[in-house]
């Protein structure tokens, strides 16, 4: 089983923000396998696919972000999932807009929905498919700028971002994370369809 994880906030007033990107990729990746995130369970809502003869489950926790890990590790634990196959997708201030980055373990990056979930797993080896959200010219108005939403210019840029988000998703499944990484790892060209 491999889990894909998607991290945000719940609730109406956050679902459009650029904290809540990793949701909305698991709303494409969802949309595209035909699969309904309606299970409610591990204080998440979830739904199951198979790709190819993999099992995949689309998980949204419905904690706060800074807690996303309880919601990760109860499932984790539950169904005995290996940390490696774990794939967490979320916003990166440290990027710009739209780019992807994609890595195998390491650190929070002062991120506080992956901290949590390194700290609840005790691992920190997870796949990371960080998207792009770029950051505010004043460190102080960081928090006001990821509970933001998109504006009207950016959208083809975020539209685009999240398509690739969930190509770059399902390449690891496919594909293992080292050749997902080559494909993905590099600034979007800016001739893209």
């Amino acid at each position: 089983m491999i889990l894909v994880v998607g991290l945000g906030n719940p609730g109406r007033e956050y679902s459009l923000s650029k904290h809540n990107i990793g949701f909305m990729v698991l709303d494409e990746l969802s949309e595209r396998l035909g699969v309904g995130l309606d299970r409610v369970g591990f204080t998440s809502v979830y739904g199951e696919a198979l790709v190819g003869q993999k099992r995949i489950v689309l998980l949204k926790p419905q904690t706060y972000m800074n807690r996303s890990g309880k919601a990760i590790s109860e499932f984790v634990r539950f169904f005995k999932i290996l940390t490696g196959d774990v794939i967490s997708v979320y916003d990166e201030m440290d990027l710009p807009l739209g780019s992807l980055k994609i890595k195998a373990g390491g650190g929070s990056a002062g991120h506080k929905g992956v901290e949590s979930i390194i700290n609840s797993l005790g691992d920190d080896g997870f796949i990371r498919v960080r998207v792009g959200i770029g950051k505010h010219a004043q460190k102080s108005e960081n928090v006001n700028h990821v509970l933001s939403r998109f504006k009207k210019e950016e959208k083809k840029i975020v539209d685009d971002a999240l398509k690739r988000a969930a190509d770059a998703v399902l390449e690891i499944i496919a594909m293992g994370v080292d050749s997902a990484m080559n494909k993905f790892n590099r600034k979007p060209d800016s001739n893209m369809n």
